[in-house]
């Protein structure tokens, strides 16, 4: 595991399009499927990296609570699953299962979409508004393994508000985790 920052993806980019799998459900689906027009979040995440497993409480808190204000969460995993088989669709499934994640887990096979989002941590997280530009990317809060801080989803609850209200989301700090896993 090698500590790494998000590379913030410039601010108003287009939500780059996917067609992917979802572990759960074994569907195919494409952004125009999963999207919303109030906001969407997505987040690439993955099932062995410490930082995501600390933060998968509190994901699934925040979609919780924002889906039901029009608010669209993706997962999606894009490791290399060969050198790291614990990120594998199977055990995927697994986990999105045992967390419940009220969202779909897709698998990035050929890691395209992670690289189309110029994603380089789990978790990163990608805050889109209803034009699916992009007006959030970056850190959940600051809480990490074994800093002490408790998860509130601070800096991510604050962007979906201003994104859903119209605003822009002034401060924006870099997401921290492992490295994507490329092949």
């Amino acid at each position: 595991m090698a500590l790494t920052e998000s590379t913030m993806l410039p601010l108003g980019t287009k939500a780059p399009n996917f067609h992917l799998m979802d572990t759960v459900s074994g569907n195919y689906y494409s952004l125009d499927d999963l999207k919303s027009n109030q906001a969407t979040v997505i987040m690439f995440i993955c099932n062995h990296c410490p930082y995501v497993i600390h933060v998968n409480p509190e994901i699934v808190r925040i979609a919780n609570e924002y889906r039901n204000r029009g608010v669209s969460f993706i997962a999606i995993s894009s490791n290399d699953v060969e050198a790291h088989p614990d990120d594998a669709p199977d055990k995927m499934r697994i986990v999105a299962k045992v967390l419940r994640f009220p969202f779909p887990y897709l698998y990035d096979k050929r890691q395209e979409v992670a690289k189309a989002y110029d994603a380089a941590c789990t978790p990163d997280f990608y805050v889109f508004n209803g034009a699916m530009e992009l007006s959030y990317r970056g850190r959940l809060d600051d809480s990490r393994p074994g800093n002490n801080t408790p998860l509130t989803g601070i800096d991510l609850r604050n962007a979906i508000d201003a994104t859903l209200a119209g605003n822009t989301i002034e401060t924006q700090y870099p997401s921290m985790g492992c490295n994507i896993k490329w092949k």
